[in-house]
């Protein structure tokens, strides 16, 4: 309950009074709840619109009741947490003046034990700009105030002290022309160029390096080939990064509960919904572009649809359902290889799609096993929105290597082919990358099954030295069997 267990405030100093988001919470919770209705009762939505005509105030109540965040997650400022904490010390009053839903605010307030009372809206009174004001000058005759956007500005002020936290480049035009100078501004945020290209995730872009596999390995290359290579190449990673986004705001209460994922921008407070919503738009349409170029087959076109509605499936649906998570995962690299082949018209052997499907599910297993390692070294029993439970590991970890064998067991048959020696004069020389593939399948398992391992191998793979000195190996290997 508010004011619980705070100390008595000394009346000599002026109440402070804190909003709640972006300022105290970098993130706006009613797009945070929004996102979890999306995720978890993604039919319960529809009723969205009949909501809205109740007002603002009735959507804020509907989701604290049908989509709840957890208080405890959320990615709070933690300069302005700081200072509140010292004015806490030193007698001060804190209240909570927010317009979000009263239930939320009283949950933060309930875990951050700081606040002596809490004002928000109440299901028909949404609290926000000149009615927040109204309120604090009923019960107040003078407050500071900190907020972070412009309609914070009439508070601002009206306080004796404004103070900012994270302020909108808004609000911070309408303080210079109304020569208000806050008295403090707390910033925590991450560069914001940095927080963008790790939102779409540029360095899970080398997952679309398949792309160029088919055409490498008909070893004809020509200029229009590389072209259209290239071209779907970017279509990928466009339309990847757009699906990372997709998935990180379904899973931005999930990722709070991870202990690697609460970084994840969204979840940290660093992105804000609507910037995201704005970056998948944009995503798409640079994909779009690409495809009315020449160079790009219609039936490539196919390929990348196909990707999109798989991976916005998983993003919905499909990740949380065990087992069926990795064979999903572990096909979408096929698939890259056959949208590649497609788009450069190279044939697919048989062959490879076979060993990219077993050595990627051993990938894919190895990712799962990872997290529930993890998860099992911290004491919990059960994935947060995953389907997997912590006495699964054993099982995962025999699927995983199972499968990884099995790739090498394919490239074995694929060398022992006659028509190999049409495209390799030396292909008896391919037989020395199979201990090197061994090698890698083997040292990716034991690096897991230590707790050593990343929760995605590919960045693994791309930042450990002994796995880019086997790549280099291979490559070598395969040039001299030509």
């Amino acid at each position: 309950m508010p004011g619980e267990n705070i100390p008595s405030a000394n009346p000599n100093l002026r109440p402070l009074c804190v909003d709640l988001d972006g300022t105290l919470v970098k993130s706006d919770t009613l797009y945070d709840s929004l996102c979890v209705l999306m995720r978890c009762r993604p039919l319960t939505a529809l009723k969205l619109p009949f909501w809205l005509l109740g007002g603002k105030a009735r959507v804020k109540a509907e989701l604290a009741q049908v989509a709840p965040i957890d208080a405890a997650r959320l990615p709070y400022n933690q300069k302005l947490l700081g200072f509140l904490r010292q004015e806490q010390r030193n007698g001060r009053a804190i209240y909570l003046v927010t317009g979000a839903d009263h239930r939320l605010a009283e949950a933060v307030s309930a875990h951050l034990h700081l606040f002596n009372g809490v004002l928000g809206s109440d299901g028909q009174k949404n609290l926000t700009g000149a009615k927040k004001l109204a309120a604090l000058k009923q019960r107040f005759a003078e407050f500071d105030y900190i907020g972070n956007a412009s309609v914070d500005l009439p508070l601002l002020a009206a306080s004796v002290e404004p103070m900012v936290a994270n302020p909108t480049r808004g609000l911070l035009l309408a303080l210079n022309s109304r020569k208000i100078k806050p008295v403090h501004d707390f910033r925590d945020h991450r560069p914001f160029f940095k927080t963008i290209t790790k939102a779409i995730r540029v360095h899970q872009w080398a997952k679309n390096v398949l792309v160029f596999v088919p055409l490498l390995l008909s070893h004809h290359l020509t200029r229009p080939g590389i072209t259209a290579a290239l071209e779907c190449f970017f279509c990928f990673s466009f339309t990847a990064s757009a699906n990372y986004l997709v998935n990180d705001l379904l899973d931005i209460e999930s990722d709070r509960h991870h202990v690697t994922k609460r970084l994840r921008p969204f979840a940290a407070g660093d992105l804000s919904v609507l910037r995201g919503v704005l970056l998948i738009f944009l995503l798409i349409a640079a994909t779009v572009m690409l495809l009315v170029l020449p160079g790009l087959p219609w039936h490539f076109v196919l390929w990348l649809i196909a990707y999109a509605l798989v991976t916005t499936s998983y993003s919905f649906w499909l990740k949380r359902v065990a087992l069926v998570d990795v064979i999903v995962l572990s096909s979408l690299y096929t698939l890259r290889m056959l949208a590649g082949g497609a788009a450069t018209a190279t044939f697919i052997s048989p062959w490879l799609a076979a060993f990219s499907t077993f050595l990627f599910l051993s990938l894919a297993m190895v990712k799962r096993f990872s997290e529930i390692e993890n998860l099992r070294e911290r004491g919990v029993t059960a994935t947060h929105g995953r389907g997997y439970l912590a006495t699964d590991l054993e099982q995962i970890r025999s699927f995983g290597t199972a499968s990884g064998f099995v790739a090498v067991l394919v490239f074995t048959s694929y060398i022992t082919r006659p028509d190999v020696t049409n495209l390799y004069r030396n292909a008896n020389r391919l037989w020395f990358i199979v201990p090197f593939l061994l090698l890698w399948i083997m040292r990716v398992w034991l690096k897991a099954s230590r707790g050593e391992l990343d929760d995605d191998p590919v960045i693994f793979a791309l930042r450990d030295r002994m796995s880019l000195a086997i790549g280099f190996a291979v490559m070598v290997i395969a040039l001299f069997a030509l």
